[in-house]
């Protein structure tokens, strides 16, 4: 289908996922900017993945279901729904750009009758629920998965679908930590000794089946001190996270510069991933907070899709164990959560993997 000749005014875009999905997202709004010179691209979220956008230049507005919304009764529920859909109303939009198959997005083109409506295309079952999905929306975009092509490329086929193309500056990621996160990090920074140059290791996910083993991570931040090299340490205040980050301190030789596991928001998160000379860590929302703030990344890929989630336009290195079967998608070989193609990888190969990094011409 062919882009409107009239210029959008205002448009809506859906992405109900995980903090990653949604940074992934922000190319989406950019490339709506440039072709609709004045338009309002507002977001649909989870509230909890809100920071991921907030502050983005190109998002207008950003609104939020809770996830927790399921768990209220009925009337409560309704109450709930009802506020939101009377603000989306009100920003009466031209265009509806829904990234996922959840079918709040189906429900809200059909209530809020967009100009346009596009999805993704649901798959070949021919289920009633699959016609019902096919006429919520104007049209639809075709899904390549398997790991052949990368999230954010997919999330621009919904605009390639309608006759919007995205260009060179349109297409990179964009976080904006802000100034009060910039200045809580510095501080933080400041008050354990630490300046720059300093290297950032997030070793965990939120999927500890994504994360390598501590033994090898210890040694990997052995051998960087060992050779003088400053190593911040950060991860997310999940107890599991928290216990993991807790052994990896018992293990090293010794202390790394600044241990922030636990103390940070995602905004300033992202501020601390900026100033850091160079990211090491696994596929996670860190992961792709370094590429949106341009900081060269290390990834270590296990059972996910390097593919699909490699940190995006930014210097990096993939780090992989070449068997057969990666990338499988399990938690875990037999779902028993060690993945043998993430232990298999040894701290020599993400060592030598960084400094070919770091000796990296720089633009």
């Amino acid at each position: 289908m062919a882009e409107s000749a009239v210029p959008l005014r205002r448009a809506l875009v859906i992405k109900l996922r995980h903090h990653g999905d949604v940074l992934l997202t922000g190319p989406v709004f950019s490339t709506l900017a440039a072709a609709h010179p004045g338009i309002e691209v507002d977001a649909l979220l989870y509230h909890d993945t809100r920071e991921m956008l907030t502050l983005h230049p190109h998002v207008a507005q950003v609104h939020t279901i809770g996830r927790d919304w399921r768990r209220l009764g009925p009337l409560a529920q309704l109450r709930r729904y009802w506020g939101l859909y009377r603000t989306l109303k009100a920003r009466d939009y031209d265009l509806i750009v829904h990234l996922t198959d959840h079918w709040h997005g189906a429900r809200l083109a059909r209530l809020l009758r967009p100009r346009l409506a596009v999805a993704p295309a649901p798959g070949k079952g021919g289920r009633v629920a699959d016609r019902w999905w096919r006429r919520s929306f104007d049209t639809l975009y075709p899904v390549v998965g398997g790991n052949r092509r990368h999230t954010v490329e997919i999330h621009l086929d919904a605009l390639r679908r309608i006759g919007i193309q995205p260009t060179e500056a349109t297409r990179p990621l964009r976080f904006a930590a802000g100034e009060a996160a910039e200045q809580r990090v510095a501080g933080l920074l400041a008050t354990a000794g630490v300046q720059a140059p300093y290297l950032l290791i997030h070793p965990t996910s939120r999927w500890l089946f994504k994360t390598w083993p501590v033994a090898r991570m210890a040694a990997l931040i052995d051998a960087l001190t060992t050779r003088g090299q400053t190593v911040v340490l950060s991860a997310a205040p999940a107890p599991a996270e928290l216990a993991w980050i807790g052994d990896l301190n018992a293990r090293l030789a010794r202390p790394v510069a600044a241990d922030l596991a636990g103390q940070l928001s995602l905004k300033e998160l992202g501020a601390l991933i900026a100033g850091a000379q160079a990211f090491i860590g696994v596929d996670s929302v860190p992961m792709h907070l370094a590429a949106a703030v341009g900081t060269p990344t290390v990834a270590l890929f296990g059972p996910s899709g390097d593919i699909e989630w490699a940190p995006w336009q930014v210097p990096h290195r993939i780090v992989t164990e070449p068997v057969s079967c990666r990338p499988c998608g399990q938690d875990g070989c037999g779902g028993g959560k060690v993945s043998d193609c993430l232990t298999a990888i040894t701290p020599e190969r993400v060592l030598a993997a960084l400094d070919a990094l770091l000796a990296e011409p720089r633009q």
